[in-house]
């Protein structure tokens, strides 16, 4: 008995080094491109990241973490040990890289683990998962990129005025966020669900359906919501254009922080799913308070040092291109956490960086660093299949150990 007490311990232990490493690594991304434009200090965008994405984390991490957790192996249930172990190799790797300063991307790390600690097991490969999961990653790179160059382009063009087109993307975003799916919104079948819904729903709203379970009512609601964020945005660049257009590129970031904390915490928590269901018979909740808090702790102490890393060798953005990155990552991320795919998003973000950055003519003085890029997609590719061999290696290791 105490050696299981011994085994969970450390398995909690290893979601919060995991949580911490994540808040390190990946969620200071997002407010990169707003650092990158001096819209916002590092150490302050460090602050809002630990508070915003902790938040982000609660609210919108659950289906990615049932994934993480339940579906990338086959015929078995992911025991303490095994979480332990695939969580304590990945969160290293990670570690590694923040010390070095070329981000690890999370989510191919932590699937790798998990997969080489549920082969250990004794699990199958979850091949249909794997080809989803996979299509989805090799996804992101090119259509974001078209993306955001698209938004770059049509940002820098003198034809679209700085009064019309952010304002429309305002109410873009708007729109979207009145249809993000959150944890503290249920659904009839236990899903996560969206403002939209539970406002149509509750009170009623033009319940017509126009695709699937889609309905008028909320589409009202989204545009209607769409609407006060273009007013909102509209009525900062009528004040002070530069200044509105400073203060829309924080608020972006700070939303794309949000969605980065829903789309990252699984990573930690994830591995437990099993293990809080069955050994700890407590809700999923508490786990992503755990690794919410996690990142919050891991944001505030490492997170500028990414931030800066992010912001200055990738890239050197202005606020319109900034705004074009950050679009892409917010809609790729929350179209993650609908689908329940882990996402690594220091390559969401890098992605759209790359993209606006290339709409960038040679009289500018932004640009991309080939050589950085070039050594990260080398580590995407070696942290996931190291991770797997080293999490399979652990697994059996910490097994043959009395404390198992």
């Amino acid at each position: 008995m105490a050696s299981v007490a011994l085994v969970l311990a450390i398995a909690l232990v290893a979601a919060v080094f995991m949580s911490f490493t994540v808040g390190a690594n990946s969620n200071s991304a997002p407010v990169a491109p707003a650092v990158g434009a001096n819209a916002v200090s590092v150490l302050r965008a460090a602050l809002l990241v630990g508070l915003v994405a902790g938040l982000g984390a609660i609210l919108q991490g659950g289906s990615i973490s049932e994934t993480v957790g339940k579906d990338l192996v086959t015929g078995v249930t992911i025991t303490p040990l095994a979480a332990a172990a695939a969580l304590l190799t990945a969160a290293t790797l990670i570690t590694i890289g923040n010390t070095y300063g070329y981000p690890i991307p999370s989510a191919f790390t932590v699937t790798g683990a998990m997969v080489g600690a549920g082969i250990a097991l004794g699990g199958g490969f979850a091949v249909h998962e794997y080809v989803v999961i996979l299509g989805f990653w090799f996804a992101i790179p090119i259509v974001e990129g078209v993306l955001a160059y698209g938004l770059a382009r049509g940002l820098r063009s003198e034809s679209i005025a700085e009064t019309t087109g952010i304002p429309l993307l305002g109410g873009a975003v708007g729109y979207a966020l009145a249809n993000i799916q959150l944890t503290v919104i249920p659904t009839a079948n236990g899903a996560q669900g969206s403002v939209a819904r539970y406002l149509a729903t509750t009170y009623g709203l033009l319940p017509t359906t126009v695709g699937g379970s889609y309905t008028v009512g909320m589409v009202a609601v989204s545009v209607v919501s769409g609407l006060v964020a273009l007013a909102g945005t509209y009525a900062l660049l009528r004040r002070d254009e530069t200044a509105g257009i400073n203060q829309f590129l924080v608020v972006l970031g700070l939303i794309v922080v949000f969605t980065s904390g829903g789309t990252q915490v699984g990573l930690a928590t994830g591995p437990l799913e099993s293990v809080f269901e069955t050994d700890l018979e407590l809700p999923s909740l508490y786990l992503l308070a755990l690794g919410g808090g996690g990142i919050l702790l891991g944001a505030w102490i490492r997170g500028p040092r990414l931030v800066q890393a992010v912001s200055n060798e990738y890239a050197s953005l202005g606020p319109r291109r900034s705004i074009a990155a950050l679009i892409p990552a917010f809609l790729i991320a929350q179209l993650a956490i609908v689908l329940g795919i882990p996402i690594s998003f220091n390559k969401v973000m890098i992605a759209s960086i790359v993209g606006s950055g290339l709409a960038t003519s040679s009289a500018d003085s932004g640009g991309v660093s080939a050589r950085k890029i070039g050594i990260t997609l080398g580590s995407w590719v070696g942290s996931m299949m190291g991770a797997g061999v080293i999490s399979y290696v652990l697994y059996l290791a910490l097994r043959a150990l009395p404390i198992s």
